[in-house]
């Protein structure tokens, strides 16, 4: 999955980004989560496509994806 893609639907969902470097922190007012992720070229590491998954079903926030 390209980072662009992943930065754009994590922005969409309300979190917000802060970049330090080549670490992309996204923090959001209603989750305790913290997620920190770092682009493998154009493209998301596997293994934070899958925490962001997680989140989103944990979070129950996948009616907010369809609703964009």
């Amino acid at each position: 999955m390209r980072f662009d893609d992943i930065v754009r639907l994590l922005n969409t969902l309300g979190f917000e980004e802060r970049i330090r470097g080549d670490h992309h922190i996204f923090t959001h007012e209603e989750f305790m989560d913290i997620l920190n992720l770092q682009p493998k070229g154009a493209q998301a590491k596997a293994y934070q496509v899958k925490q962001i998954r997680e989140l989103i079903v944990r979070q129950r926030l996948a009616g907010k994806i369809d609703n964009e």
